[in-house]
């Protein structure tokens, strides 16, 4: 299929029926239904260790020395053509379990320096959380996601920021999930 094109998913939500999965649920139906191949790691379920800065990337032909799960979702990310990141907001801050794989992006960065394998990549953010100001998630999610897709050279497809959702379901009362699945219009 010539339209068909891989997508990685990685959340990063312990809630498997919170709000972030139900709208990481809407975009990759969007997508399945476009024909595309969607991967899905779910980092709250994963072993992934945080960054040691050690500057072995790639050293080993992984991306990381250490023994963990990021390695599986970094094979995966090589091969994207297009990786979206799911999360709720957690204490004014990106959840720990999928900070720690973005943290592992250091790889790529150290990467660039030798090839361009991973430069050029497209890439999504669903995040939701409980009040109602638009700078929790600007500061908290969005600042630090558009900054790492500067230091690698990837490009936003775009980003839905959906404030004011806590209880399981809340999503169900905002444009949350409509506009997930219209993320996948875009890549």
């Amino acid at each position: 299929m010539q339209n068909a094109k891989n997508i990685v998913v990685i959340t990063g939500s312990p809630r498997r029926n919170g709000n972030s999965f139900a709208m990481t649920r809407a975009f990759t139906q969007a997508c399945e239904l476009r024909g595309y191949s969607v991967t899905r790691f779910d980092a709250a379920f994963m072993n992934v260790e945080g960054c040691m800065a050690c500057g072995s990337c790639y050293g080993t032909e992984k991306a990381c020395i250490a023994r963990d799960d990021f390695n599986t979702i970094a094979a995966a990310l090589e091969k994207a053509d297009f990786i979206l990141l799911s999360c709720p907001v957690y204490w004014y801050s990106i959840p720990a379990k999928i900070k720690a794989v973005i943290d592992k992006f250091f790889a790529f960065y150290i990467l660039g320096m030798k090839d361009n394998r991973m430069k050029g990549k497209r890439a999504g953010l669903l995040a939701c959380w409980e009040e109602k100001d638009m700078w929790v998630g600007e500061e908290a999610v969005l600042k630090p996601y558009l900054r790492t897709l500067k230091l690698l050279e990837w490009s936003s497809a775009g980003e839905v920021l959906i404030p004011g959702v806590l209880d399981a379901g809340a999503i169900k009362n905002t444009d949350g999930e409509q506009r997930a699945a219209a993320l996948a219009e875009r890549i």
